[in-house]
């Protein structure tokens, strides 16, 4: 096997070095952040991820994982070199690659013989070129003539189920230019090949752009629906028949057609910007996809709407709101539809009283403007007692096993603001909340 280096373990970096690891390549993870390595080499994992901690610890064990501050040490052991750095949008929408670029220069530095440098960053079309230049430049300025292939190789993970996505992908996409770096390309991944995963070969450009388009629909797929749900609700539909119904049509799919309080996260929000900007230096004017990033910030400002038109004047009245994580197996507060309504409804001097099984750490920080409208709460009934209304952001699998009888009785009110349709109008109406959902 290969010699694996992943610089940056962030999300996308500590997933892959670690998948990679457990498909038998022995990988060295790199970051620049020493308390962040020495956290991982006592086992302390920075992120939530479903059953990352115990492969991180299966294969460090092994010793085929392991951690280091000295990227140095990483860029010389490597032969296929991955950067998984964050590419953070800017003001104007497009994806900063300073970092990206930073890594190739000290990979340009310091490297010494053949190597493959793999861009798993999301990054925009060209960046693969700006990163053959950085290392050839640099390794001009040392008078070295080391060989090396650059490749374009997008994650499509989702957050909660990155490891079972990783290792049950539906595709590697591998933008490359020479059948060297295919060889290498193909050992590293020669675990998912023989489970059948299919793989892409392509251009780098266009392995660039695939990431942004499959995100730019998804977040379009996704706003579709939430607009659907506003139908629904006007002719007196049920979004959740309605979605099932265009989703068995084979074209269409049932994925990504459930309503929401609107899509966030780390991808959609800045993927979405980034391509129309991406477009915007082309003369492309991408107007679906820059329509779709105004409607999904419009539908989380419904969200707030629907709970004003219901409860009236909100100020000083108590609300109990379960999850603020952008999804469900995640503590990723990210561009999350929670940090737009909660600020909106303490602007209306709503008390927010919060739980979430993950998501209090960074919420408290990222919710700081607005902190003495908030109380964070030890679990999903502790706030029942005071509060006027239920809202829930997000759709936890524990949501769903809550003693409701139990809720209605201590509750101090009876709305039930269900905007992930969790549970059915019907059942609900019958214990007595009144129950608002999304596009039912």
């Amino acid at each position: 096997m290969n010699m694996v280096a992943v610089i940056g373990t962030g999300y996308v970096g500590l997933v892959a070095g670690t998948c990679l690891a457990d498909m038998g390549n022995t990988v060295i993870c790199a970051d620049n952040d020493r308390n962040k390595i020495d956290e991982l080499n006592q086992g302390n994992i920075p992120i939530y991820e479903t059953g990352l901690k115990e492969i991180i610890r299966r294969n460090a064990g092994m010793g085929r994982l392991r951690f280091t501050a000295d990227t140095n040490e990483a860029v010389k052991e490597g032969d296929v070199i991955f950067i998984a750095v964050g590419t953070p949008p800017m003001e104007d929408g497009s994806a900063d690659v300073q970092q990206v670029i930073a890594v190739s220069r000290d990979i340009g530095r310091h490297m010494e013989g053949y190597k493959v440098i793999v861009s798993r960053s999301t990054v925009p079309v060209g960046t693969g070129q700006k990163v053959k230049e950085t290392l050839r430049r640099e390794l001009y300025e040392r008078g070295a003539d080391y060989p090396f292939d650059v490749v374009s190789n997008p994650e499509f993970l989702r957050e909660g189920s990155a490891v079972h996505d990783f290792t049950h992908a539906d595709r590697i996409v591998l933008g490359l230019e020479s059948a060297k770096a295919e060889h290498f390309m193909r050992k590293v991944y020669e675990g998912l090949s023989l489970n059948g995963v299919p793989f892409l070969f392509t251009n780098i450009e266009t392995a660039e752009l695939i990431k942004y388009g499959a995100n730019a629909f998804l977040a379009m797929k996704v706003t579709f629906i939430n607009e659907m749900a506003q139908l629904c609700e006007k002719v007196g539909a049920d979004v959740i028949s309605f979605a099932r119904g265009i989703g068995m049509d084979r074209r269409i799919g049932p994925d990504f057609l459930r309503p929401g309080p609107g899509y966030g996260g780390s991808c959609f929000p800045k993927d979405t910007s980034a391509i129309v900007k991406i477009g915007e230096d082309h003369g492309v004017d991408l107007s679906l996809v820059r329509q779709t990033i105004e409607a999904n910030e419009r539908h989380k400002l419904r969200m707030v709407k629907k709970i004003k038109e219901a409860m009236g004047i909100l100020e000083g009245k108590p609300l109990w709101i379960l999850g603020i994580t952008f999804k469900a197996e995640t503590d990723d507060m990210r561009e999350a539809p929670s940090l737009v309504i909660l600020k909106e409804l303490a602007k209306e001097g709503a008390r927010l009283n919060i739980y979430d099984p993950q998501g209090e750490k960074e919420g408290r920080w990222r919710l700081e403007p607005i902190k003495e409208s908030i109380e964070f709460r030890a679990n999903e009934y502790d706030a029942a007692k005071v509060a006027d209304a239920l809202v829930i952001l997000t759709d936890w699998a524990r949501f769903r096993t809550m003693d409701l009888d139990k809720i209605h009785e201590v509750m101090k009110g009876n709305y039930f603001f269900d905007f992930r349709n969790m549970f059915e109008r019907r059942l609900m109406e019958k214990r007595g909340f009144l129950y608002f959902g999304t596009g039912r």
